[in-house]
């Protein structure tokens, strides 16, 4: 079984193809093959705005932030303050104010010298080498001023979290490796080598005496993209072969009391080739990642979404027992000048220490949106089969549905792009999409305006003068089907003619003459057009015209027949404004014929003309001119009577017309059968039995009958056509053989 390609696609090749193209382009910049940045700053721009619209809002009071703030620094001192004063705050967030636990947004990389032990050393080294009493002094007095040591004291054995950061450009590889590490929470090993992270190629991190007394450590980095915003946060990141957690990790786990993370796959079955880490898991609680192993932050709102306490009233026992207790502590700032501050996707300005806020609330309440990279595939299945569809959807259909279609489908993408935000969590690409179906939109609509539109204006200005404009806007929507080259095709012409014209130029001057033509020609091109005719030409008061083409017309003898039948109506109309200016009334003969005919562009190189030619034009001229000698205003052929069999007939004559061998029967059309009263039906049978009589050469009988005829309709047809040849025949009899064919000597 072949596969047909529909019409309708073939005609509009042009336009699907281009719709498939940027279906394609958009498909390549899925697969990474193209990429177009633009894409990505305003799917970026898309994903704060959806962010925007459905943060929570609110303050989580389970969070809190102590501020290493301007107040702070002018209070306490230039950063970084002396680690006795650290221990003196760990003492007072634990012991006083009883907080869970504590992650530190920066980093302790240097020894604190402060205390002024080391110069106390040199002294005795230098100066009072041998003075024992020295020498005892300075031992027994060393635990309180190692800073260092006070402060790793009272990181000791509590639930607190060291930050320290990765350098991740090249530039990093200059600065070494500053502090020391916390233990990695996996080997690189453990993990498909296919996978990605976000690795790191040098480090500042804590003093060995610090990280060695702390809980756990955890990285501080969040990821910046391209447009300088930061959405993500790694949540562990690969450094010489082993993988660190992050801040917001670490600190949920420790608050948490879980030792172990564990690492999630994809589900067996979604793809042989795809094995993404999609998630990580703390206890019971799920983080989503995508391929880099990066989760999205779950913005609670504009900065200050959590609550914010100075370090200084820490310190000094300021702060309402209430805020602190039970909760989860931040210590970081806000401080222009300690170069904290970030840009988000709910502010220009941000407070990194709240970033990390955020991501330890969304760890906690499970509320981070999931972006796993399978999203790509159901991304690219969406512009797939959705772009194909409205390619040829749009392509084919009219503005109108083309605007219900692209709306229909940006509408249900934007729908289920939200559903599953906010029903789901998963942040699915929206602009991909989204754009490739406005551009496709927008696309078809120009194309339409732009070639189809010139498309109809040539057809306009080759065929405008021919059809009406109703037929153009048919004929501009398959425009292939359209030539103006010659074909043969099944036709009907019509031919009609002003009676006695001669005569009536002769009784008005050339002005009138034109104002009547006019005032005739243009109601009878009116009707013509109203029935899909094509109008051929105009031979002074004569009308030439014929149906079938350009465009192909099943129906063409019954549209023609109607037309006919309507310029003789019409006609009524016109006489009666040609009596008001005083013009001599008129009357037409009109004749039809339908058949083979030829069609198209013809002419000579200096003037072209769309014409119909053919025997079946000529037999209908043949017809128009013959109507005056029957007395009927319209006379069709034998082969129109076939094509229109639902009206009614009076069968006037078998005849020869000149030129032609073949005999043909002509009738007058009466109009629809079921239109016609049963008076006139049973005069049509009296008719057909004279007629009868007439052909078997029974003369006086048929006279008889004709007689009869006309006691009740005094018509041309019996008195001065029939009973004058019965006469003739009387005379000159046609022989025992004739067939009761009339010939025609004149044209």
């Amino acid at each position: 079984m072949k596969f047909k390609i529909p019409n309708s696609v073939k005609q509009h090749g042009t336009r699907v193809s281009l719709g498939l193209l940027v279906v394609l382009i958009f498909l390549m910049h899925n697969l990474s093959i193209v990429h177009f940045e633009a894409l990505d700053r305003m799917e970026n721009f898309a994903y704060d705005a959806r962010l925007n619209l459905t943060m929570p809002g609110g303050v989580d009071p389970r969070i809190v932030i102590v501020d290493i703030d301007e107040r702070s620094l002018l209070e306490q001192g230039r950063w970084p303050w002396s680690r006795n004063k650290m221990a003196d705050m760990m003492d007072s967030l634990f012991d006083h104010y009883k907080i869970d636990t504590l992650g530190f947004d920066v980093v302790f990389a240097e020894k604190d010298e402060s205390s002024g032990l080391k110069t106390l050393e040199k002294i005795g080294k230098e100066n009072l080498q041998g003075d024992s009493n020295f020498s005892s002094v300075l031992e027994k007095i060393r635990p309180t001023l190692d800073y260092d040591q006070l402060f790793a004291d009272s990181i000791k054995g509590r639930k607190i979290v060291m930050g320290y950061y990765f350098r991740l450009d090249e530039r990093g590889k200059d600065k070494g490796e500053v502090g020391q590490l916390p233990k990695p929470v996996f080997a690189q090993g453990d993990f498909d080598p296919n996978l990605s992270f976000v690795s790191g190629n040098a480090y500042g991190a804590n003093l060995p005496v610090l990280q060695s007394a702390a809980f756990s450590g955890g990285h501080f980095n969040p990821s910046v993209d391209r447009d300088g915003i930061s959405r993500r946060i790694a949540m562990v990141e690969e450094f010489k072969g082993s993988l660190y957690e992050s801040l917001s990790l670490a600190v949920a786990r420790a608050y948490l009391g879980v030792d172990k993370i564990e690492a999630g796959f994809a589900a067996s079955g979604v793809s042989d080739d795809y094995s993404g880490l999609e998630w990580l898991k703390v206890g019971n609680k799920r983080i989503p990642v995508d391929e880099y192993v990066r989760a999205l932050i779950p913005f609670r709102g504009p900065q200050g979404s959590f609550p914010y306490v100075p370090a200084t009233d820490v310190l000094n026992h300021k702060v309402d027992p209430k805020v602190l207790e039970g909760s989860i502590v931040l210590v970081g700032t806000t401080a222009p000048g300690l170069l904290d501050l970030r840009a988000s996707p709910v502010g220009s300005v941000y407070a990194g220490v709240e970033m990390h806020a955020n991501m330890v609330a969304g760890i906690l309440d499970e509320s981070i949106k999931e972006s796993p990279a399978y999203l790509l595939a159901a991304e690219f299945l969406l512009i797939l089969f959705v772009g194909g569809a409205l390619a040829f959807a749009l392509a084919i259909t009219s503005p109108l549905w083309s605007t219900v279609w692209a709306t229909v489908a940006l509408g249900g993408t934007v729908a289920l792009n939200f559903w599953l935000w906010t029903d789901v969590g998963y942040a699915f690409p929206m602009v991909p999409s989204w754009l490739m179906m406005t551009i496709l939109y927008l696309l078809n609509m120009s194309y339409g305006f732009f070639i189809e539109s010139r498309g109809k204006r040539q057809l306009a200005g080759l065929f405008g003068q021919y059809v009406p404009p109703e037929l153009v806007d048919e004929m501009a929507k398959d425009p292939t089907q359209i030539s103006m080259e010659g074909d043969s095709r099944d036709m009907t012409v019509l031919f009609s003619d002003v009676r006695g014209f001669t005569t009536i130029s002769e009784g008005l001057d050339p002005k009138e003459l034109t104002q009547l033509m006019n005032a005739y020609l243009s109601p009878m091109t009116f009707v013509i057009q109203k029935h899909r005719g094509t109008i051929d030409k105009y031979m002074g008061d004569a009308i030439m015209a014929f149906w079938g083409a350009p465009i192909k017309d099943p129906d063409n003898a019954k549209h023609a027949m109607e037309a006919a039948m309507g310029m003789i109506a019409e006609l009524e109309n016109v006489n009666a404004a040609f009596k008001e200016k005083g013009w001599p009334a008129i009357k037409i003969g009109v004749g039809l014929n339908t058949g083979t005919m030829t069609v198209g562009n013809m002419g000579s190189s200096f003037r072209m003309a769309y014409t119909a030619m053919g025997d079946a034009v000529n037999l209908g001229s043949r017809l128009e001119s013959i109507t005056k000698q029957y007395g009927v205003a319209i006379i069709v052929s034998e082969f129109t009577k076939a094509a229109v069999p639902d009206y009614l007939y009076r069968e006037l004559d078998k005849i020869r017309v000149k030129g032609k061998d073949e005999p043909v029967t002509i009738y007058e059309p009466l109009g629809p059968a079921d239109s016609i009263d049963q008076t006139t039906k049973d005069q049509l049978k009296q008719y057909d039995a004279a007629v009868a009589l007439y052909a078997a050469q029974k003369w006086d009988e048929a006279e008889s009958a004709f007689n009869k005829l006309l006691e009740v309709d005094d018509r041309y047809l019996y008195r001065e056509v029939y009973l004058h040849r019965i006469a003739e025949f009387r005379e000159e009899p046609p022989g025992e053989n004739w067939d009761g064919v009339y010939t025609w000597k004149t044209k």
